[in-house]
């Protein structure tokens, strides 16, 4: 029995060890089938994700295109000097690419805190990131309500440059696998360079150049820690985070956004937690610039942007990077701002709101400073408005062209002109000038008529040399317009035409440079981004349109001090007693404009003041009063220092006063008048023959006989200069029948009526060489 039981005990151990057996055996055939399957289902995921990943990355542009890519540049335009940006021509993007040596280290340590702590330690894509944003996206309840981003720099460099920024697992995908690949192909620094370039900052801002540039108005070296910590809280929602924002509870998330980024910075060692708390310590949005286009030289700018509109395509412009130096002199051209806004704060008083100011190099004709409105940004004055390129009417600024004409046509700064009433009939409405203080001179020599700004012996100046040609001079020397003169008639030497203040200096400008004109220039040289010269500005020779010895005759008579009659003005604008400086002023009727002109032979400046709206300013609002003081203050600060430059004599250019035979020799008969004098005033003892042809003779005892009174008279023959020359050449003798010129009566009259009022004992007409006789009153 007890044998019996072992054997069974035996046999069943067997078969518990052989079931045993059998199921070790099957388990390992199961974990070899399953270790199997998956290795043959990592294989084909493998091969699948291998498959996904060639199929969408077949069509992406490669990673190192960005090496490559261009970048959409905005055109800069800068003073003469290439340092001091004007302005920045962008379209929606304004950009500057800068070098990664030129980005602060607090900027990219900033932007390191924020955007990407382990930047410099993954390889392009944190997955459990992805993981994270994925997850926060499905259920954001476990992320306190937040959806969480994945996006490394790399990844958003990628999003910025080479994908769209649609949100699909498609161009997630994308994003991943190109954000490997740039990796590979490039260090970390040139990726971080080219994500600083890239990314948006707000407000058209693109890339850290152009956000140091919108809100802190420098460069992006010269940034702080509390700035680079600001402009490092703008990229993840620019729009949301502005410092322009008026909504206050988006400031202060901006604050704490920047606070949360120091604080970081400090934790993982780019900065002390001390410099941290000083940073912090700073109120950073009050050192944000004005939120407005940033713009020096607003109208100079815009007059050079027209240039560009009209040689490049807007593409061009917007996205090639240009560089355009100008011609702008930057001090000057902030003196000519703050000399022209303290002149309209003065001129207040006589309701003139806005002034404009353009200073020009007479011997390049580049434009030095232009100022086309008081304030650029004020509605209330049209300040966006540019003056200096809109037609005003010039007042007697005009003269110095009508003058030069008549020394380049032979008459003399001694010539004489009668400065009386006189009615003048062009053929069509009778035009009878007055001066500006309503008294008359009688004869007058042309450097003092024009110095002293006479208005008749202006219009009178004007008929010699003819209206076309006045205004075909004035054109040659610079200006613009003045295609129908017959329209102005003899009101052009007194502003009846209308001028650009640009091109009136211009015209100026070619008289300081000695009748030479050269061709209006605002641009030095454009380059491209990579420095390449575009176009370039040259010098040339320019076009003589006068001899210089009629321009240096004028210069002379527009910068003698003792020419002029200060007597209207307490302290004359127009003079300079350091330096010979040429200067005529110019007012309109009503006094709707100002003007005042002037130069050196290295300066033209001029400046108009008036309204823009055309509505007149108060009496006395003369150019010598409003618009000299701020063309005089221009002139004495731009000219402080400089070498002292004096005109070319011209005091001998007397070639109208004489007259030569055909062999050249001088002849000893003069004409008055054209020669610098007038007829002599002859006193004579007389007897009256007939008061109503007004005949005259000597005394002798006839006038006893006959019971007529002899009295004492001044005779002087005195006649208008069109007695004495011909129009069209004034060098060619005297005319035979000058009476039939249609202006000479009207001439000969406001003669004979001025010396009568200067003394009732005068006689105009030839004094009597005859003796009474008693034939004669009968």
């Amino acid at each position: 029995m007890g044998a019996r039981h072992v054997v069974v005990r035996r046999k069943m151990r067997g078969a518990s060890h052989n079931s045993k057996k059998k199921k070790r055996g099957i388990a390992r055939c199961v974990w070899r089938w399953l270790f199997v399957g998956a290795l043959v289902c990592g294989m084909l995921g493998l091969i699948g994700a291998g498959g996904v990943f060639w199929y969408y990355a077949k069509d992406l542009p490669p990673a190192d295109q960005l090496r490559t890519r261009e970048a959409a540049e905005s055109t800069k335009i800068y003073d003469r000097t290439g340092t001091v940006l004007l302005y920045d021509i962008h379209g929606e993007e304004r950009r500057t690419v800068i070098d990664f040596t030129e980005i602060p280290t607090v900027v990219r340590y900033a932007t390191i805190a924020l955007e990407d702590q382990d930047f410099y330690r993954h390889h392009g894509v944190k997955f459990t990131s992805i993981f994270r944003a994925a997850l926060s996206q499905i259920a954001p309840q476990l992320f306190g309500g937040r959806r969480s981003g994945g996006s490394t720099i790399t990844q958003q460099l990628i999003k910025n440059t080479l994908l769209s920024s649609e949100r699909t697992y498609e161009r997630k995908l994308k994003e991943v696998i190109l954000s490997l690949e740039l990796e590979r192909k490039f260090s970390k620094d040139e990726i971080l360079s080219l994500y600083l370039n890239e990314i948006p900052y707000g407000s058209n801002a693109y890339g850290i150049e152009a956000a140091a540039q919108t809100f802190f108005d420098k460069h992006a070296r010269e940034l702080t820690l509390d700035e680079a910590a600001l402009l490092a809280s703008l990229p993840q929602q620019p729009s949301r985070y502005s410092p322009y924002s008026a909504n206050p509870k988006r400031l202060e998330a901006l604050v704490r956004r920047q606070h949360y980024a120091l604080d970081q910075m400090a934790r993982l060692g780019y900065i002390t937690q001390e410099q941290a708390e000083r940073a912090k310590e700073i109120d950073t949005l009050k050192k944000v610039v004005a939120n407005r286009e940033n713009i020096n030289a607003p109208h100079f700018v815009m007059y050079v942007r027209e240039y560009l509109e009209d040689h490049y395509t807007p593409e061009e412009i917007q996205t090639r990077g240009l560089r355009v130096i100008t011609t702008l002199d930057w001090e000057k051209q902030q003196l000519a701002e703050d000399v022209v806004r303290e002149g309209v704060q003065k001129n207040a008083k006589y309701n003139a709101q806005n002034a404009a100011l353009v200073a020009i190099d007479p011997r390049t004709a580049q434009v030095l400073a232009m100022v086309g409105s008081a304030d650029f940004f004020n509605k209330d004055i049209d300040g966006q408005v540019n003056v200096a390129l809109r037609f005003r009417q010039p007042g007697s600024s005009f003269k110095p062209y009508v003058y030069l004409e008549m020394l380049r046509r032979g008459y003399t700064p001694d010539t004489i002109l009668y400065d009386v009433p006189t009615r003048f009939d062009d053929g069509e409405t009778p035009y009878e000038p007055q001066n500006y203080d309503g008294s008359f001179r009688g004869p007058v020599k042309l450097k003092r008529a024009l110095a002293m700004s006479l208005n008749i012996p202006a219009v009178k100046a004007l008929y010699l040399v003819g209206v076309k040609n006045a205004a075909q001079l004035a054109k040659e020397l610079g200006l613009t317009g003045l295609d129908n003169p017959r329209r102005y008639g003899l009101s052009l030497v007194l502003g009846g035409g209308e001028v650009q203040l640009l091109h009136h200096t211009h015209a100026y400008a070619t008289l300081a440079n000695m009748g030479v004109r050269k061709e209006l220039v605002s641009i030095l040289r454009i380059e491209d981004k990579d420095g390449a010269v575009v176009e370039k500005f040259e010098d040339s020779d320019g076009t003589r349109v006068v001899d210089e010895e009629y321009v240096a005759a004028l210069s002379n008579i527009l910068s003698n001090n003792d020419y002029r009659v200060p007597a209207f003005v307490p302290d004359n604008p127009l003079r300079f007693d350091e330096r010979p400086v040429a200067a005529k002023t110019g007012t309109t009727n009503s006094y709707r404009d100002a003007w005042t002109m002037g130069y050196t032979p290295s300066l033209a400046v001029g400046v108009w003041v008036g309204n823009n709206d055309n509505r007149p300013m108060r009496g006395g609002a003369a150019g010598s009063v409003v618009a000299g003081p701020i063309w005089h203050a221009f002139m004495a600060q731009a000219l402080e220092g400089t070498v002292i430059e004096h005109f070319p004599d011209g005091s001998d250019n007397q070639k109208g006063g004489r007259e030569e035979d055909k062999q050249g020799r001088v002849q000893k008969k003069g004409r008055y008048l054209i020669n610098g004098t007038v007829p002599p005033m002859k006193e004579k003892k007389v007897c009256r023959i007939s008061k109503k042809k007004n005949l005259w003779c000597l005394k002798s005892d006839a006038c006893k006989r006959n019971k007529v009174d002899v009295k004492r008279r001044k005779f002087i023959d005195a006649h208008p200069i069109l007695h004495y020359v011909k129009r069209d050449d004034p060098t060619d003798g005297m005319p035979k029948h000058p009476e039939k010129d249609p202006q000479y009566r009207a001439w000969q009259k406001g003669i004979e009526k001025w010396y009568e009022k200067q003394d009732r004992k005068i006689i105009v007409g030839p004094a009597p060489t005859e003796k009474c006789k008693d034939s004669d009153f009968d």
